[in-house]
């Protein structure tokens, strides 16, 4: 497996590569990492070879065309959308690209088969999981999802065979809310404290530079909702398993023009008082991934022509869509998905002009 993990110096020289044919502004630092604006994600797509293909040379091209941030979960077409950024990261570092300019982020927690559905999945899981006992069944919510410590550390380890690296950079526990409605708070945050504990020792060997959380609905539900996520509680736990010193640095959720929750809803308690989960994570140095960035193609066509008139210069919805995105402030990265030549060709061009202010970004939610 390729050692070495992404740093300042690496990431720095990457950014260095594309001095004068990206805008400025589009590598950010965060976490002392030189990130890109746009980030690749890896969900969509059937689990069949030429899928893996089209990962493959995704990934590719958009290390080759300026952005550094790479993003998949072990369960994402049953474990091939890592071994195709395997695939790729191998044939990027033969081209003369380092290990230490790529930030490579990974997800582990939902139930997930190797390579394809098998016939019978209940028989699956006992076989490979339950009896060996890296599955513990008391700890299995929804019969879909875990995070046992002994759980998240097997699927980690296949993480790390799939992308063929000895240590990931990111390492999110998958849409852990996910447990919240079915076993309480008190039972779920003494499984995130046990899981977090797991993910510090994996740190402290090596294997993973910091962790988070991956959510859908976690940190965008109002305080009263069964699955509402408090970061400030959150990064607690981290703070009473590992002091002050804690790796809990990334949150990944979904942030678009259709969902902008994270910039404008004030749902988080902080120091007192009721905060954006963009404000919070900032005071608390936590680093915010946003993820369906063009919610899977849905805000790429047909925006209204007060959204072009904000967002000016721009060609496409598509590239609006996601200016809106990587240019708000917070916001580290915007995920988009990209296995289309054309579409990769698209989103790379957006990377020649600036984010928009925060001017611009406000005229969309003062139009009527």
């Amino acid at each position: 497996m390729q050692p070495g993990y992404a740093t300042p110096a690496g990431t720095r020289k990457y950014a260095a590569r594309f001095e004068g044919s990206v805008a400025r502004g589009h590598f950010r630092q965060e976490q002392s990492l030189w990130m890109s604006s746009l980030g690749l994600g890896t969900y969509l797509g059937e689990p069949d070879a030429s899928t893996d293909e089209a990962y493959r040379k995704a990934v590719c091209r958009s290390v080759a065309g300026g952005i550094n941030v790479v993003d998949s979960a072990i369960n994402y077409r049953f474990q091939r959308s890592e071994r195709s950024i395997g695939a790729a990261l191998k044939e990027l570092f033969a081209a003369g690209y380092s290990r230490e300019e790529v930030i490579v982020a990974t997800k582990g927690g939902f139930l997930t088969p190797d390579g394809e559905l098998p016939a019978d999945p209940a028989a699956y899981f006992e076989q490979h999981y339950i009896r060996p006992g890296i599955l513990p069944v008391e700890e299995i919510a929804g019969g879909m999802h875990c995070m046992a410590p002994r759980y998240l550390l097997d699927q980690l380890e296949r993480s790390r065979r799939n992308l063929g690296l000895d240590c990931l950079d990111i390492y999110y526990v998958h849409n852990p809310e996910t447990q919240l409605p079915l076993i309480g708070r008190e039972k779920f945050l003494a499984r995130l404290r046990a899981a977090f504990a797991a993910l510090e020792e994996a740190v402290a060997q090596g294997k993973i530079r910091m962790y988070g959380t991956a959510t859908w609905d976690g940190y965008r539900r109002p305080e009263r909702s069964h699955d509402y996520l408090s970061l400030e509680e959150i990064a607690d736990v981290a703070r009473s398993v590992a002091g002050q010193a804690h790796h809990f640095r990334v949150v990944q959720l979904p942030y678009n023009l259709a969902m902008p929750e994270a910039f404008l809803v004030a749902n988080q308690p902080l120091a007192g008082k009721s905060r954006t989960i963009l404000d919070a994570a900032r005071a608390l140095d936590v680093t915010i991934m946003a993820s369906a960035s063009i919610m899977q193609g849905q805000v790429t066509r047909n925006l209204p022509h007060f959204v072009g008139a904000a967002l000016g210069g721009l060609e496409t919805d598509a590239q609006r869509a996601l200016q809106f995105v990587r240019s708000t402030p917070g916001i580290a990265t915007a995920l988009v998905g990209m296995t289309s030549p054309d579409h990769l060709a698209e989103n790379l061009a957006l990377l020649e002009r600036p984010p928009a202010s925060r001017e611009d970004l406000m005229k969309l939610f003062s139009t009527t």
